[in-house]
């Protein structure tokens, strides 16, 4: 059973996803992406389901990965490395794979690998206020497994605005920048959410699942061998010197030796 997320569908057929760790703002342990994985393969199999919809308790939508998970990597070997990295990798194929509408429920912050799962959504609605960022570079990394799902939602020009500095950006931008469809106040989310839902409860769920595999098929090919480039790239940046300083520096509460 479940830990880390709640699942559960409607009379519609309308399926909610939860991340439930607001205490850790909805960090990206590995058993929640694993359970992740798990729930959406399900959704995605049942033919009840016509639509899920993302969303997550507390203020944030995801805090990018969880902190213990990013200790543990220090210490990690290139393969066990490799093995986390995966299973980021293989919840966002999940999710960009799945046969239903995934719509994203953005109620809060999302930074790294919350943009990623922003990214995967066929469309995100997001709140006024909330802060977006792929904040990686400032630990010495990169935002190497989510980059193909930020590049073919954001497009390379987009991405290039805000893929490598790190700098944070508000709701307005998110839209601007293709990540979010759009803004809402707090109190008009669920009302935005629900506009989302209902054309897809008129429509021939068969129909929708291979539209919406024509639109993958055409767009950004995103393989295996992508996904492996992806995971290799995280891995020999892990090897660096930037990454080690960078790191030790953020649990250490200091500025790195390049923060000018």
């Amino acid at each position: 059973m479940a830990e880390l997320i709640r699942v559960s569908t409607d009379a519609r057929g309308v399926a909610s996803l939860v991340l439930a760790r607001a205490e850790k703002h909805n960090a990206l342990s590995e058993q929640m992406m694993l359970e992740l994985t798990e729930a959406i393969l399900d959704l995605g199999r049942d033919p009840a389901v016509r639509v899920v919809v993302l969303m997550a308790d507390g203020k944030s939508f995801c805090a990018g990965g969880d902190l213990k998970w990013m200790q543990a990597q220090m210490g990690a070997t290139p393969a066990e490395r490799a093995a986390g990295a995966r299973v980021l990798a293989t919840m966002l194929q999940a999710l960009n794979t799945c046969p239903k509408p995934v719509i994203g429920r953005v109620q809060g912050n999302a930074f790294g690998g919350g943009i990623g799962m922003m990214s995967v959504c066929d469309v995100a609605v997001g709140v006024e206020g909330a802060l977006f960022g792929l904040t990686e570079t400032k630990l010495g990394l990169t935002p190497a497994t989510i980059s193909p799902y930020v590049v073919a939602r954001m497009g390379e020009a987009n991405a290039r605005r805000v893929f490598m500095s790190s700098r944070l950006f508000g709701a307005d931008e998110a839209q601007g920048l293709g990540l979010l469809a759009k803004v809402v106040s707090p109190e008009d989310l669920d009302t935005a959410i629900e506009a989302e839902v209902a054309p897809y409860l008129k429509c021939a769920p068969g129909a929708v699942g291979e539209a919406k595999a024509l639109v993958r098929m055409l767009g950004p090919r995103i393989d295996e061998a992508t996904i492996d480039a992806t995971i290799a790239a995280l891995v020999q940046r892990w090897e660096s010197d930037e990454s080690a300083e960078g790191i030790s520096a953020f649990f250490e509460k200091r500025s790195p030796n390049w923060n000018m």
